[in-house]
């Protein structure tokens, strides 16, 4: 128990850790970006339940505050879910950030957004 904890920044975890992930992980951690990586197997089977507690959780919020999902990895389960909650994510004030940007690096490239606080 005890007040909620405000920070900027959340990364959630990946893989089997993501199951730890629940509704009320997201009414006590407020964060203005969550941070969802993990592209792997594992993570395809908690990320719909990993997504609705988010949903659930900011519901309890009770006030106004704009929160950004930054999805590090494009999934099937994130198209359906984004597709399926569109309205109650704008009723919740939740933007999903999604990034056609590209970075390069020494001999590599990778997909990439853009964070401002």
């Amino acid at each position: 128990q005890g007040p909620p904890v405000y920070v900027d920044l959340a990364y959630l975890p990946g893989s089997w850790s993501a199951r730890t992930v629940d509704e009320e992980f997201f009414r006590r951690i407020r964060s203005l970006c969550y941070v969802v990586s993990g592209d792997d197997h594992l993570k395809e089977g908690v990320l719909r339940p990993l997504l609705d507690a988010l949903l659930a959780g900011k519901h309890q919020w009770g006030v106004d505050i704009q929160v950004t999902l930054i999805p590090t990895f494009d999934s099937l389960v994130m198209h359906e879910w984004y597709q399926e909650t569109h309205e109650r994510q704008q009723e919740l004030g939740i933007t999903v950030l999604g990034s056609n940007s590209t970075v390069a690096m020494q001999d590599e490239t990778f997909p990439a957004c853009k964070v401002e606080f």
